[in-house]
């Protein structure tokens, strides 16, 4: 099982931006795909970003698409998510997960497969 930790949410002003980490310690980090997911007060976790093991692939949620950039660093054993253009409607608690990329056209092609930790908080202020 891998084990993530979430860091680098905070406060910022409507237009700002943030960069999330995600490090992983476990069994074998670099063979999985990632993704970031977030949730709301009184809202379902949703699905925001995700990339396969190698990185060549991507996927955003509409919502991001264009503001949002998820990368990866397999010598930190850390996947990142860069948010630019912050609105307040992306505030939420944002988890990270690692498990498994469909190339088979599922959309969003990532399924979580380890347990949830505890997400790191983004709020934007208008």
């Amino acid at each position: 099982q891998v084990h993530l930790a979430e860091s680098g949410g905070g406060l910022v002003q409507v237009g700002g931006s943030l960069r999330l980490s995600c490090v992983a310690s476990g069994r074998t980090f670099s063979a999985l795909a990632c993704g970031w997911f977030r949730q709301s007060p009184g809202k379902e976790r949703e699905f925001v970003a995700a990339i396969n093991w190698s990185g060549a692939r991507t996927n955003y949620a509409d919502s991001v698409k264009g503001r949002f950039t998820i990368s990866r660093d397999e010598f930190k054993n850390t996947v990142y998510l860069q948010m630019n253009s912050l609105r307040t409607e992306d505030t939420a608690v944002y988890y990270c997960n690692a498990g498994e990329w469909d190339y088979d056209g599922t959309d969003p092609p990532f399924k979580p497969l380890d347990a949830w930790g505890q997400g790191t908080l983004v709020t934007v202020s208008s």
